[in-house]
């Protein structure tokens, strides 16, 4: 299968250039350009599989064009060395459990496959790739986890200055090998926009072999959608037929994305919510046609704080650039810090759950659906990160804190290695010559 950029100026490229290059050279994003469907016959039994067989037939039906069974199915079952359960708060409220990877977020699974499948094409090749990262805070550790000690892979990992959370900066300055860590002074978008300035410079594009482990990456997207899958899965697997709502909490809108993706792939869902915190791009293109991304805020549910975001490109090209088209599947909804932390309390206080302010926001999406649209649909909440990655929130909302997983303890007394450096492409690019073997 070919890839082509949603820029549509340069030519259409195969999997393996999609997945090192990164970034087209026009600065669009990759998109394959067919989704195949899945049969129904898989939806009708699905719910008798386990995770690794529901990711493989997925992986297999959108990368079984480039890639041979024996190939997919070992990249699949070490990727996912563990699930993603869905629990029930009521019969018409579940949340999605994304954080029981290595590094406790939902990105785990995309960084985990982007690695293995990035090692498989660089076998054979003489000179060392490149990867550079930016992050508001759980990408950076999932991908320094996922890449750590691979052979022929250096990465790069930006992240603002100040505005993640101390567990999240530990998960990613502490590794040392071939993961780098530069602390920018500036917000997320600074460090995307530099990541987007390094694929399309000349100097750098001529001597070096740079890709991305954002979900500006199609390797790091498509695995994003097998836990939809396996969502619906374990619906079904408790009597529940219909299909359901899924309230995604959305930044970057790769998440979303894949759900989209699972989607068209025939997964039945009847509607997404991008439930988003303070930072509303996506929300006031859905209410009035126009995408004009702002300055980013500055919020609790900080891995969500992106201004512009990258993947609203591969969302307007899924459906065809026609805003009525995508307002039939998705709806959109903003929510301040202080909605989010009156979230936290009543899922405390109703459930015993306790909600890092990710999940708090898709959560406040999932109120508003049942509130405004439909209280009787099934709505499935992603949960993105392991409350303890943000247990300061978490204690100043509900006055307790979550118990601490030993993989994030083990981190905090662990020794920070940063570069810090201001939002300037210049010096980035200075900073990668100098670091070049």
């Amino acid at each position: 299968m070919k890839y082509f950029s949603t820029q549509h100026q340069t030519d259409p490229v195969d999997l393996r250039t999609a997945v090192l290059q990164g970034l087209p050279r026009d600065r669009g994003l990759y998109m394959p350009e067919d989704i195949p469907m899945m049969p129904p016959r898989f939806f009708e039994h699905i719910h008798t599989l386990n995770f690794r067989e529901i990711a493989t037939a997925a992986a297999l039906t959108l990368l079984g064009e480039d890639l041979e069974p024996n190939v997919i199915i070992p990249i699949v079952d070490e990727t996912l060395t563990f699930n993603t359960p869905l629990v029930k708060l009521d019969d018409t409220h579940y949340v999605l459990e994304l954080f029981h990877g290595p590094t406790m977020a939902f990105k785990d699974v995309g960084a985990r496959f982007m690695a293995r499948l990035m090692a498989h094409f660089m076998r054979g090749e003489d000179a060392r790739c490149t990867v550079l990262v930016a992050t508001s805070g759980d990408t950076g550790s999932a991908v320094a986890n996922g890449f750590y000690g691979v052979e022929g892979i250096d990465v790069v990992l930006l992240y603002p200055s100040g505005r993640i959370s101390p567990i999240q900066e530990q998960q990613l300055t502490t590794l040392g090998g071939n993961i780098s860590a530069l602390e920018i002074e500036g917000t997320f978008d600074d460090c995307q926009d530099l990541v987007k300035g390094a694929f399309v410079d000349k100097t750098l594009s001529e001597t070096m072999m740079l890709t991305s482990a954002n979900s500006i990456n199609i390797a790091r997207l498509i695995p994003q959608s097998f836990y939809y899958f396996n969502a619906y899965a374990q619906l079904k697997s408790r009597g529940v037929e219909d299909a359901p709502v899924f309230s995604v909490p959305s930044g970057n809108l790769g998440n979303l994305t894949a759900g989209l993706l699972a989607k068209r792939m025939g997964l039945p869902v009847k509607r997404f919510i991008a439930a988003c915190n303070g930072n509303d791009s996506l929300p006031r293109y859905l209410r009035n046609g126009q995408f004009v991304p702002r300055p980013t805020k500055h919020t609790i549910s900080n891995a969500m704080d992106v201004g512009n975001p990258s993947n609203f490109a591969r969302i307007e090209d899924l459906y065809g650039y026609a805003h009525g088209f995508l307002s039939q599947d998705l709806t959109g909804w903003s929510f301040s810090d202080d909605e989010t932390r009156a979230m936290m309390k009543t899922v405390y206080e109703r459930y015993r759950y306790i909600a890092d302010p990710h999940g708090a926001v898709g959560m406040c999406g999932t109120q508003r659906y049942h509130d405004d649209v439909n209280g009787n649909d099934v709505c499935i909440t992603a949960e993105t990160a392991h409350p303890a990655k943000f247990g300061d929130v978490v204690h100043a909302v509900l006055g307790i804190r979550p118990d601490m997983p030993e993989r994030l303890a083990s981190v905090l007394d662990k020794t920070k290695h940063s570069v810090k450096l201001p939002a300037d492409l210049s010096l980035f690019r200075q900073f990668l010559l100098d670091r070049k073997p």
